[in-house]
């Protein structure tokens, strides 16, 4: 069986992360998303098919042709036009079965595995806010319907965007016509799919999705099962507690619920919780977390839950107070009090 990776898409909200990088090389638990979504992969699929876009250079060198057992394409989606043209894109390469997967979303290979069961299936979860997702109408088990972001609740159920499809979606693919957004949409092609094949819903058990930065966190406690992870050439004279911290770092200061990049510095008396630091940062303060904060992502403000700071690549942050929902943009040199987005 083969698989097909879509990680093409820029990721604006997950910014300031994803400004140095693609969102899925962004890690948790030590290690990138598409590295995970590979792990789980491997001994399902024998070749995987990645849609690169963004960045693709540094997902081609950091992923390389081979992957374990998995053997390792690449295709350029060069403007972003959509899901169901990224996956369109693959299409010369498809054999006959294949499994659809986003880059950025993390699945459990227990999950996969049921999927693959059906010749057609999608994988689906139960969320608290379906009205923000692409919501799926099932009957008895199969797909009934796509409802995308409905004003009015229809159902808590929602598409994760992993599917288990063959050939015959290239058929539907090419006939679909652009959303509201102007993209080709996967699921417009899926929804045409289920009018002549059954597609099966699967329940997930173990779904990640990675939408803003602060969701790394999530990610990070669910992989680590609240223990802690320590990269090599890493020293710590601080403290750390139930964080991820990278490789090459140095925390004399103390990190908790956070997750620390590689080669970033944490300095003596320095207080860290509930944050994400980018790589080759260097910290000297405090950053304040608190629950229920809001964040910006573009011109709106989010409910982000329990969060602390969001750092991206090389900044240098000296005698800082960093208030709760902060962002820090690549690069800046900052000090003093902080309570908002500096870029």
């Amino acid at each position: 069986m083969q698989a097909v990776i879509l990680a093409a898409g820029k990721s604006t909200r997950t910014y300031p992360l994803t400004l140095t990088r693609p969102k899925p090389l962004l890690k948790a638990a030590n290690k990138t998303l598409l590295e995970h979504n590979l792990d789980n992969i491997d001994g399902i699929a024998d070749e995987v098919i990645i849609v690169v876009g963004y960045k693709e250079s540094m997902i081609k060198k950091y992923i390389g042709n081979k992957y374990k057992s998995l053997k390792i394409r690449y295709v350029e989606q060069k403007q972003q036009l959509g899901t169901a043209h990224a996956v369109s894109l693959a299409e010369q390469h498809i054999k006959d079965r294949f499994i659809l997967l986003m880059g950025d979303d993390l699945y459990s290979s227990e999950d996969i595995k049921k999927c693959v069961k059906h010749r057609y299936s999608i994988l689906a979860a139960k969320v608290k806010n379906p009205q923000n997702f692409g919501v799926v109408i099932e009957k008895n088990g199969i797909l009934a319907d796509f409802v995308e972001k409905p004003k009015k609740f229809v159902s808590s159920l929602i598409s994760t965007a992993f599917y288990s499809l063959d050939r015959e979606i290239f058929k539907y693919i090419r006939i679909i016509k652009k959303s509201a957004r102007n993209e080709l949409e996967m699921p417009d092609a899926v929804k045409l799919l289920s009018k002549n094949q059954k597609i099966r819903i699967v329940r997930s058990k173990k779904w990640l999705p990675i939408v803003y930065a602060w969701d790394l966190l999530k990610a990070d406690r669910v992989l680590r099962k609240n223990k802690s992870f320590i990269g090599s050439n890493t020293r710590v004279s601080g403290l750390v507690k139930d964080s991820s911290i990278g490789s090459g770092c140095v925390i004399d200061g103390m990190v908790r619920n956070s997750i620390v990049m590689d080669n970033a510095v944490i300095h003596k008396n320095s207080i860290v919780d509930d944050s994400v630091i980018g790589e080759n940062v260097h910290f000297s303060g405090e950053i304040e977390a608190k629950s229920n904060a809001y964040s910006a992502v573009g011109y709106k403000k989010i409910k982000a839950g329990r969060i602390g700071a969001i750092i991206g690549d090389n900044a240098i942050a000296k005698n800082v107070i960093v208030k709760a929902g902060s962002k820090i943009w690549p690069g800046m040199e900052i000090t003093g009090t902080i309570n908002m987005d500096v870029k």
